[in-house]
């Protein structure tokens, strides 16, 4: 699932930080290998042998010169690029690009880095060529990865350790038919190597615990959303889909708001699905007169980070004429802000672990 994205994204929210204060920065190269995860059945064809590959990064520092640096415990920001083995001449090879951050814990010896952008995959499906590739419907893929180390750096001179665990996930969230997906979880193993000898101190003017209280009124935000997708029909189509929302946020505190609202969605593709199911299944109750737009109220949070805040949401139908993948629904993804009151956004909405759709948005707050 995790959306995403797909999109311009990968540098998104890891450019466009103040350059005006010293940093320093790092590179650093893993060798990965592990399994394809069984989420879905029919990709039991697909899993053969244990892919493996490389993550080559590029990380720039951060020593608490903006507040939001010290708020998250001083996280790097970067760039990576993975090549990944599939193991399976069926799925083939990926080349991947992502933007990343790097969050650290335990004294800084365990890094938790999150990684989302863009992935070319080398032999999609093809209805006569590689028609049992039902993974990957196209060449171009949203990709996720997340990675777990323990993590010590300059041990001889300025090169430095680390090893844990990566999940690396790949989807094209059904722009286009097939689509199951593939998730690796894998070990890797790398070697840091820090590009600076002298790196400045930590600054930590937001110290000192109840020195940073922070409230809003209540903001009332309007988004509109939009792109292409397919139903699980392959060949079916790809139809544009457009989404109304609006909901109203409480700011708690400087890194979290919680949301209420509600969505209006004008689905092109469920349009020709029922159509579909009632031509092709007549034993079915369908009758193809059904209306294809819903509506779902939700509740969510927005998580802040500088300009860029992470969107989570859970959502129930109210208008719900035709049963598509279940009454319930969850999007997630980012939204940055242009100013104080637009925003874009990048979301990937699904049902569950099944993806619907990747959504392009721009909104007000107000």
């Amino acid at each position: 699932m995790r959306p995403f994205l797909t999109y311009v994204f990968c540098f998104f929210y890891a450019i466009s930080f103040s350059q005006e204060k010293q940093y320093t920065s790092y590179f650093d190269i893993n060798y990965f290998k592990g399994n394809i995860a069984l989420h879905n059945n029919d990709i039991l064809h697909l899993i053969k042998g244990h892919p493996e590959g490389v993550i080559v990064s590029w990380n720039k520092k951060t020593y608490g010169f903006n507040d939001w640096e010290q708020r998250y415990n001083y996280p790097d920001y970067g760039v990576s690029f993975i090549y990944q083995n599939l193991k399976n001449d069926v799925l083939g090879n990926n080349y991947s690009l992502y933007g990343h951050y790097n969050f650290y814990f335990f004294k800084r010896n365990l890094m938790m880095r999150i990684g989302q952008g863009l992935a070319l995959t080398t032999n999609p499906y093809d209805k006569e060529t590689n028609y049992r590739n039902n993974a990957f419907g196209s060449k171009l893929l949203s990709s996720t990865y997340v990675m777990l180390n323990y993590k010590k750096e300059k041990i001889i001179g300025d090169f430095g350790l680390q090893a844990g665990l990566s999940l690396i996930h790949y989807s094209n969230a059904n722009v286009k038919a097939p689509n199951t997906s593939i998730n690796s979880m894998t070990f890797n193993l790398g070697v840091t190597y820090n590009l600076d000898e002298e790196e400045p101190e930590y600054v930590t003017t937001l110290s000192e615990i109840g020195k940073e209280k922070f409230t809003e009124p209540l903001k009332y935000n309007v988004v509109f959303r939009t792109g292409i997708n397919e139903s699980d029909v392959v060949g079916s189509g790809q139809f544009p889909f457009y989404i109304f929302s609006s909901y109203v946020d409480k700011r708690i505190n400087r890194k979290s708001a919680f949301q209420l609202g509600a969505d209006v969605f004008f689905s092109n593709f469920l349009k020709e699905y029922i159509y579909y199911r009632s031509v092709s299944f007549p034993e079915e109750s369908t009758t193809g007169h059904e209306d294809y737009k819903r509506v779902g109220v939700f509740v969510g949070h927005e998580l802040f980070v500088n300009k860029t805040s992470l969107i989570t949401q859970f959502g129930c139908y109210v208008y719900y004429p035709f049963d598509f993948e279940g009454r319930t629904y969850i999007r997630a993804g980012l939204k940055r802000y242009i100013n104080d009151k637009w925003f874009g956004a990048l979301t990937l909405k699904s049902h569950g672990a099944k993806a619907e759709a990747v959504e392009f948005g721009i909104g007000i707050r107000l």
